[in-house]
């Protein structure tokens, strides 16, 4: 028997016993599946990362306050004190004293209730200035950003998110109506394009943005503290030089050394790294749960065709009886369980793809299709009734004919 006899024999068998063939692969299929999207997953959230930081620039720094620490010796972590100032940010905005930043933007932060007529929402609302809008990549749906002009004189103006526009102003442009924070009564002069969810996960459209003198003002903070400065370097080969310099200027303005440092720089190559790590280990975790079910699926095969050998006792005895060799007999079994494994890997291929397709409307979680991890898994599929189907075919193999048509 040649090998295209033995394979179209191989066929007929596994189609003589379909659902047992399909019961058989389901382990294989729900294993090769996983993969895929786990894979995909993983890729999706990389390149969704990679696409904010792109949005945001790869020439970002962003500093931080330092910890606090009470009475009883707790740590804040970073970003819970004030230690940084306006006038930390006008000495980094100084281009004599850090020639390699671009532009920079101090932000001060709180939540606060913002009423439109007798609607009401509760949204951060963000004092900075007008830097921002480029540091940070955003552009306006309709109307304007707020000047240096408006942040010297404390102006009564403000710019919303899309979607906090969306909740106070059901109809109509928000341009030139007012919103009231704190009692004090502004004026919208812009909204801002959709942006979406930021690499931490909270909304970048939902906000309130203001000059940073009238957040102080309705806050009643009397202190030049800013929660952030954003800078932003002429270009993403200075991002070290530019990090380099305002690191020391900030230590030599707060007179402390580096170990004592009550400030912190990051970039977003740090946050990628950070964010690619994170998502590699979940990656990895979930394949190998994964892996554990297509073992399974592969000691499935091995049962089946284990079974199959014994039910098939009387034709392997006739058929060496009639002349087939040993290897013949193996072959035959070892192609059955290829079969199976190759199927399975086809049909869980197939399910991966269509769930790449499906998944991403119903999580909002992008799924990234990968050729390698695709192919990778076929080829697994296959390993996998090769390696568990060389045991129940070496056992065929060795079945004597006189015992073989001995059997009942």
């Amino acid at each position: 028997m040649n090998w295209l006899e033995t394979v179209r024999a191989g066929g007929e068998a596994v189609r003589a016993h379909r659902m047992r063939s399909i019961l058989t692969m389901l382990g294989i299929v729900i294993g090769i599946a996983s993969v895929i999207l786990t894979v995909g997953f993983g890729q999706g959230a990389q390149d969704k990362v990679k696409l904010e930081i792109d949005a945001l620039g790869s020439n970002l720094l962003i500093i931080s306050p330092g910890s606090t620490t009470d009475s009883s010796g707790v740590r804040g972590g970073f970003g819970s004190a004030t230690t940084l100032t306006l006038e930390d940010t006008a000495a980094v905005a100084d281009s004599a004293v850090v020639p390699d930043a671009e532009r920079v933007a101090a932000v001060s932060s709180s939540s606060l209730a913002v009423t439109a007529g007798e609607t009401n929402w509760t949204t951060s609302v963000v004092g900075t200035t007008p830097s921002w809008v480029e540091i940070r990549a955003r552009t306006l749906a309709s109307g304007r950003f707020f000047t240096d002009a408006e942040v010297s004189s404390g102006a009564d103006v403000v710019v919303l998110g899309s979607d906090t526009a969306g909740e106070l102003f059901t109809v109509g442009n928000p341009v030139g109506r007012t919103v009231t924070i704190g009692g004090r009564q502004l004026t919208v002069i812009g909204v801002l394009d959709s942006s979406g969810a930021s690499s931490t996960g909270t909304s970048e459209d939902d906000q309130v943005l203001l000059p940073i003198s009238t957040a102080k003002s309705i806050t009643g903070s009397t202190t030049s503290a800013v929660s952030t400065i954003y800078v932003e370097a002429t270009s993403a080969d200075t991002l070290s030089a530019a990090y380099q310099e305002i690191n020391s200027l900030l230590l030599t303005r707060h007179d402390v050394t580096a170990a004592d440092a009550d400030f912190s720089i990051s970039t977003q190559v740090s946050l990628v790294e950070t964010a690619n790590s994170t998502n590699k280990t979940l990656t990895v975790l979930l394949t190998g749960v994964a892996a554990i079910s297509l073992l399974v699926g592969g000691v499935g095969v091995m049962n089946i065709m284990l079974i199959s050998v014994t039910e098939r006792i009387r034709e392997i005895g006739l058929r060496k009886a009639l002349g087939a060799t040993p290897s013949v007999i193996g072959r035959q079994f070892l192609v059955e369980a290829s079969m199976l494994g190759l199927a399975g890997g086809v049909a869980g291929v197939l399910i991966g793809v269509v769930g790449s397709w499906v998944l991403p409307a119903l999580i909002d979680q992008p799924v990234t299709l990968s050729l390698l991890a695709t192919l990778a898994a076929l080829a697994t599929s296959l390993a996998l009734g090769v390696g568990f189907g060389v045991y129940p075919a070496s056992r065929a193999a060795r079945l004597t004919p006189i015992d073989a048509l001995r059997s009942e």
